[in-house]
């Protein structure tokens, strides 16, 4: 599949006025920001608590994501959630999202393969991920994987050199400035965000290919253990 050239964003469907998670959600419901809405069959938007003390970001919805319209249950989904609970961090303080909201794929006969967005769609696809931060507090971000690392914190970070360390958030993200503020009344009130970290690891599907995946979920509970860890302080 050719790299597209442009797409409009998702700015323009975003309610400059919403409130909570769920009407940001609705809204994704309607987005064309890029291409992608054509082939997909929803948008797939974040799923958890408001006040969740983890906020773990993936690269895109598979192909059962995209039928069932909620992130991370598949297989990746069920790992991940093993390697959670592995690591010691309670379930029940976390929020799922992705960079990008629908799913990317190719057809092969009756199959949907699973194509990497390209940059555009997580160009197109970010301010939704903003508009998410804004309405949440978290004490610590978690990306999985390339895609999240270049939506959250550019193109020249990369996740092998610098997996498993702590870094500040939003200091580390490409633009801090779309994350220092965030609202504290309905009212319009704004304040500066309540300093936090970041942890980037692999993505729980790289698990699911490597040659020796007890190996790879080794490394992948490590790393979330670093991150159980610096909630505990």
């Amino acid at each position: 599949m050719a790299e597209q050239t442009d797409a409009p964003g998702a700015q323009q469907f975003i309610p400059p006025q919403a409130d909570t998670l769920d009407q940001l959600r609705n809204a994704a419901a309607g987005c064309r920001g890029c291409e992608l809405y054509r082939d997909a069959s929803q948008t797939v938007f974040g799923r958890g608590d408001e006040g969740a003390r983890v906020v773990f970001v993936g690269e895109q919805p598979g192909d059962m994501e995209d039928q069932k319209g909620l992130p991370f249950v598949g297989p990746a989904g069920r790992l991940l959630r093993k390697a959670v609970d592995d690591a010691g961090i309670d379930p029940a303080h976390i929020y799922l999202t992705n960079a990008v909201k629908h799913f990317r794929f190719e057809l092969r006969g009756k199959r949907r393969i699973h194509q990497t967005p390209d940059r555009v769609h997580i160009t197109a696809c970010r301010p939704w991920l903003v508009a998410e931060f804004s309405r949440l507090h978290p004490e610590l971000v978690v990306v999985l994987g390339a895609t999240a690392a270049k939506a959250l914190l550019g193109p020249a970070f990369r996740v092998t050199r610098q997996r498993g360390e702590l870094l500040p958030w939003p200091a580390s993200a490409q633009r801090p400035e779309d994350f220092v503020r965030v609202p504290v009344d309905s009212a319009g009130t704004v304040a500066d965000a309540p300093a936090a970290q970041l942890l980037a690891t692999i993505h729980p599907s790289a698990v699911l290919r490597a040659d020796d995946q007890d190996k790879a979920y080794e490394g992948l509970v490590a790393d979330l253990t670093v991150a159980a860890r610096a909630l505990t302080r």
